[in-house]
């Protein structure tokens, strides 16, 4: 196993709840507050069980495998499906260049992988400008058709 196995990816959500309050998110502040409330009518103690369950972490730690190579990443419980479908893709992408260039080490292969996906990138997002500049252009062309149109009729 060498240094780059065992280094640690984590992909965060959007809000950094997560990392600037552990305790807090980890449930337990929020359970003693619910339990200090117990005391309390049923129904002021309902909320609380409801924002206890809204501040739980939904982070899961998630090994993925690239090229033969696993990395732990950290997760959120909603995108585990489309982290793992873009770990297939990355991983048949890795491994074929990996057949065309065995010599390659694994950091090179997932930089080459990294440039390639790129460039497929921003050409999709090139040709996505593209049609978007021709729709214009067919429809002002059309309302041109249509005005020209109307007015003849």
């Amino acid at each position: 196993m060498t240094d780059n196995q065992s280094k640690t990816i984590e992909k965060q959500p959007k809000n950094h709840q997560i990392k600037d309050n552990p305790v807090q998110n980890s449930g337990l502040q929020p359970q003693k507050a619910a339990s200090t409330e117990s005391t309390a009518s049923s129904a002021a103690s309902q909320p609380t069980t409801k924002t206890v369950k809204t501040s739980e972490p939904q982070i899961k730690k998630v090994d993925i495998a690239i090229a033969g190579v696993t990395y732990p990443i950290f997760c959120p419980v909603h995108e585990q499906e489309e982290l793992r479908s873009a770990v297939s893709y990355i991983n048949n992408y890795a491994l074929d260049l990996k057949r065309d260039a065995p010599s390659l080490s694994q950091e090179s292969l997932l930089v080459l992988c990294c440039l390639d996906l790129y460039e497929k990138i921003h050409t999709t997002q090139r040709n996505d400008e593209d049609r978007m500049q021709q729709d214009k252009q067919s429809e002002a062309l059309l309302n041109k058709i249509m005005k020209d149109a109307h007015s003849i009729l």
